[in-house]
């Protein structure tokens, strides 16, 4: 199936080509066609083995139309835009590992996996209906989406929780559990077919912001950074992407009077011209196949007579690398966001680094669900989120910075990097590579390593 699923995806990706410096993007109905293949493999292969995991043999998904619970979104097939009227979606294990039952209690079938189990001329009530087909299986633990701890898993709005709960018999009330655990791995869980196609969006992610960030978009001294950013989002929009959330453009220089490296990130940079020996970082991502994109990423624009990023730069630049290594090899399967972060921060303090992380799952979302890494306001515990434990094949942002003091600028630059990177259960790999050196503008060199 998966092998399948791979060569339909790359047919259809060699078939139409739109480029963003010779990358690929489907058309709308091809996405629709891969995005559908990955729900039904997902429903077959990871739900299963989650709700085993988990001792949920019931999980329920309630959303009425416009007020989608963020995990309802993730199970909608492709030209669904939102839930319709009331969309009730059950998912039944009967045992252990077994495949998993699924059922559509709406006026109409969900997808090609949730097929409707409702029918209003023999059974006006919808709330009636499910109760029917939950006491048909008699369920010893039901899911339910609330959650104290990940607005992904508390999906369930008030008035419909109130109404389950007096629906539903006496003797299954004791049966209703928080689906919080279940909901964060179903989001947080990455699949083979999926994994096979992430690196080709980060490279489009990639593409792009070498694109935006080359003298074909920059002109130094007259474009400004809001020129670039609004560049960024209209190419989006001319690839047929989407993104999550509006990209930034910041600037680093010499003057004394430029203090972007003590900025505090709940303030906007303000709009600048971008000028000769700037410092340029970006803040960018794209959803493309349901998936996101978070990148970090630098440039520097060479003055009259140099032909590369001075070497002081790029030297400061490593210690950026240098706080990424760090992170990622203290990713062991089973330690806590929590625990991971304290690790990290033991050897950066051992080495003098001054460094800070707040690295966040991606996936489904591009701040998602799973372990929370330390935040940027916060560089001790998370309570909640970063007490949840690293599992395999899951997606993060490797979202962090570096401060380090440039004599030759005789004040702090602050080095911002934000990679995709996969954590397979024993090593952690950047989806398309990871930013090596700082880009040059205009070309010097190709700018990505491993």
């Amino acid at each position: 199936m998966m092998r399948k699923l791979i060569f339909v995806f790359s047919l259809v990706l060699i078939s139409n080509l739109s480029t963003a410096q010779d990358v690929a993007v489907l058309t709308q109905r091809q996405q629709a066609d891969v995005v559908d293949s990955w729900l039904e493999y997902r429903i077959e292969n990871v739900l299963p083995n989650l709700m085993t995991e988990t001792g949920i043999d019931m999980w329920v998904v309630i959303s009425r139309e416009y007020n989608e619970d963020p995990v309802i979104r993730t199970m909608l097939p492709a030209t669904w835009h939102a839930a319709r009227r009331r969309t009730i979606l059950v998912m039944y294990q009967p045992s252990a590992n077994a495949p998993v039952e699924t059922y559509a209690v709406a006026r109409y079938d969900v997808g090609k996996s949730f097929k409707r189990a409702w029918d209003p001329e023999t059974q006006p009530e919808q709330w009636k209906a499910l109760m029917e087909l939950i006491a048909s299986k008699s369920p010893k633990k039901i899911g339910l989406n609330y959650s104290k701890d990940y607005g992904h898993a508390d999906g369930l709005a008030t008035n419909e929780h109130q109404l389950f709960l007096e629906y539903l018999p006496q003797n299954l009330q004791q049966s209703v559990i928080s689906a919080q655990t279940l909901a964060v791995r179903w989001l947080e869980t990455r699949t083979e077919p999926e994994m096979a196609t992430y690196k080709h969006i980060q490279e489009i992610a990639h593409s792009i912001i070498s694109e935006g960030f080359s003298k074909a978009v920059i002109t130094p001294g007259v474009t400004t950074t809001e020129d670039v950013v609004w560049w960024y989002r209209e190419r989006i929009k001319e690839l047929k992407l989407d993104t999550w959330f509006h990209p930034s453009v910041d600037i680093q220089r010499a003057d004394p009077a430029n203090n972007e490296q003590n900025r505090n990130f709940a303030t906007k940079s303000p709009d600048s011209v971008i000028l000769p020996g700037d410092l340029l970082h970006v803040d960018f991502g794209i959803t493309y196949l349901r998936l996101n994109t978070d990148t970090q990423e630098m440039a520097y624009v060479l003055k009259a007579g140099e032909t590369e990023v001075p070497a002081y730069l790029q030297k400061a630049f490593a210690q950026g690398n240098r706080v990424q290594d760090i992170l990622t090899s203290n990713y062991v399967a089973g330690k806590t966001g929590n625990e991971i972060l304290r690790a990290s921060r033991k050897v950066l303090d051992a080495e003098g680094i001054r460094g800070s992380i707040y690295t966040h799952p991606l996936g489904f979302y591009g701040h998602s669900a799973g372990p929370t890494i330390g935040m940027w306001d916060n560089q001790g515990d998370t309570p909640g989120a970063g007490d949840f434990p690293l599992h395999a094949m899951t997606g993060y942002a490797i979202e962090l910075n570096a401060v380090v003091f440039v004599s030759e600028w005789n004040k702090d630059v602050r080095i911002m990097l934000e990679e995709g990177a996969l954590f397979d259960g024993k090593k952690v790999t950047y989806y398309n590579g990871r930013q090596k050196e700082i880009l040059a503008i205009p070309r010097v060199n190709n700018y990505l390593g491993n």
